[in-house]
Order: structure tokens, then C-alpha cells, then sequence
């Protein structure tokens, strides 16, 4: 019973930090239909950034405001310079899509070009190897800033769509963008916000990610892949839905991992993938999206 709560917080925490990805995703799906494969390459670049302001010993509220403002510079950037030109001239969501794969193309030229292809270590404040027992499970002080981090990003993104005025904007914007601008809603700028506090999560993400893992080009492939089986199977057009998706991958993850084998443990997301599209293709709290013409 102990190791199965200790693998199952261990699933937690991977499912905190993957819940941010899936969160946003499903945001810019929400608000564009657009599934942004550039969100995790987005992340990567930022999360370097926060490398570099961290090497020349910056503090690290320092490097995660600078990450936090590229990253968010480089969704709006996007959506205002790239986006928005190519709906005016009657891009259709494939080719939006299709978009978003050549700005992680060109995100991943520039990161290699920036800092090279050589992984390299974040200098980060929170220990990987400092533990605390809790109960019967042991933590360590970066599982718990990874599930607090994960609990802070949802919460704060929460209350912005649920609680202010703005949210309320990106609410009427994502159920349709025509009946928002007649009531005078500016659907670009909401959009734009929306873009903005995604490519924020991703970075979050990243940040908390980086410390686990040596940082290189790529390394945010694999949590952006579980990201996106964590939104399929919660729903792609549902925030709580993400969030519930990726825990209960995470946690699948690591009892597999422990108790199957550590080989199948990397392929699971896939697999929840093929059998939720099969079974519940809207997820698991996601609603079918209908489009009225």
C-alpha cells in the first residue's frame, strides 16, 4: 500500500505539470479550434531564456518574468503577425494548424542556433534530492513545487476566465466570435490574451520540467505529447477536462511504470489517445462541438 501511494503522487505531480500543457491547448482550442503544435516549442525557447538570465546569477523570479514575458511575447506575436493575416485571406483550420507546425520549426532552428544542440543543465533553486516524509510516502522539495506550481497555474487561470470580466470576453469569444463582436467584444484582443496565457502555461511548465530533465532543443517533445493525450482525453474543449485528464495520466504513467513494465510506460499516452477518439471522441467531460452555418 505505501509504494502504491508513493507512485501514485509521484503520478501526480508529472500529471500537475502535464495538466498545465493540456490547460493551454485546450485554450487555443477553445477560442480558434486551432491545435497549437508550437506550444511546446514555445516553452522550450522561453525556458532557455530563463537558462541564460539564471547563468549570469539573476534571481529566479527574475528568470521566470523574463521566460513568463518571451513566451507570451512569442503566442501573441503569432496570432497578430502569422494568424491573423492568414484568416484574412481564408486560411481554414488545417492550414492554421499547419501554421503552428512551421513556427516550431523555426522556434527549434532558432533555439539550436541560440544555445546549441548540446543538453545542459538549469541552474535551479529547488532541489531535486532534499526530501520530506509525509505520512508514510517521501517527496521531494521539487515534486512539491511542481504539484504548487501546477495547483497555482490552475487556479489563477480559474479565476481569469471564471471571475473577471476579461474571462467572461474569452467565454462569449470561444462559444462564437461573430455574436461577440456585434456586442462589441474585441475578439482580437481577447484572442490574443488567450494566445499569451497558453504559451504562459507552457513555459511553467517547462520551467518545473527542466530541472528533471537535461534541457535541450527537444526536450519539451514527450511532456508536450502527454499534454495533448491528457486534453484528448479529458476534451479538448473543456479546462476542467484537461486538467482531470492529466492527472489520471500521470498517475497511470507511474503505476505502470512500477507495476508493467517501464518500456510501455512512455506509450500509454498514445494508446489513451487511439482508444478515447474510438470510445468518447469529445473526452471524458468535453462536449461535441457543433458548428452552425
Amino acid at each position: 500500500m505505501e509504494k502504491l501511494l508513493q507512485y501514485a503522487l509521484t503520478g501526480v505531480s508529472a500529471g500537475s505539470l502535464y495538466a498545465l500543457v493540456a490547460l493551454g491547448l485546450v485554450l487555443i482550442y477553445r477560442s480558434t479550434r486551432v491545435l497549437n503544435f508550437a506550444h511546446g516549442d514555445i516553452a522550450t525557447i522561453a525556458t532557455f531564456v530563463a537558462f541564460s538570465v539564471l547563468s549570469h546569477k539573476y534571481p529566479f523570479p527574475v528568470a521566470l518574468a523574463a521566460s513568463l514575458l518571451v513566451g507570451a511575447a512569442i503566442g501573441v506575436a503569432f496570432y497578430f503577425g502569422i494568424l491573423v493575416p492568414a484568416q484574412r485571406q481564408g486560411a481554414n483550420v488545417l492550414g492554421m494548424v499547419i501554421l503552428t507546425l512551421g513556427l516550431a520549426l523555426i522556434i527549434q532552428g532558432v533555439t539550436v542556433f541560440l544555445w546549441g544542440a548540446e543538453p545542459v543543465s538549469l541552474p535551479f533553486p529547488i532541489s531535486d534530492t532534499t526530501t520530506y516524509k509525509v505520512g508514510v510516502v517521501v517527496v521531494s522539495q521539487l515534486s512539491l513545487a511542481t504539484m504548487a506550481a501546477g495547483l497555482v497555474g490552475s487556479a489563477l487561470l480559474y479565476v481569469l476566465v471564471q471571475k473577471t470580466r476579461l474571462g467572461l470576453a474569452m467565454r462569449a469569444t470561444s462559444e462564437n466570435v461573430m455574436a461577440a463582436q456585434t456586442l462589441g467584444i474585441p475578439t482580437r484582443m481577447v484572442l490574443s490574451v488567450s494566445w499569451a496565457v497558453a504559451s504562459a502555461l507552457g513555459v511553467v511548465a517547462g520551467i518545473f520540467l527542466a530541472p528533471a530533465l537535461l534541457l535541450d532543443p527537444f526536450f519539451m517533445l514527450d511532456p508536450f505529447l502527454k499534454g495533448f493525450a491528457a486534453a484528448v482525453l479529458g476534451g479538448l474543449n473543456s479546462l476542467p477536462g484537461a486538467v482531470v485528464g492529466a492527472l489520471i495520466l500521470g498517475v497511470a504513467e507511474s503505476l505502470t511504470g512500477a507495476y508493467m513494465t517501464i518500456q510501455f510506460k512512455n506509450t500509454l499516452a498514445f494508446a489513451v489517445i487511439i482508444v478515447v477518439l474510438l470510445i468518447r471522441p469529445e473526452g471524458l467531460l468535453g462536449k461535441e462541438f457543433k458548428e452552425r452555418v
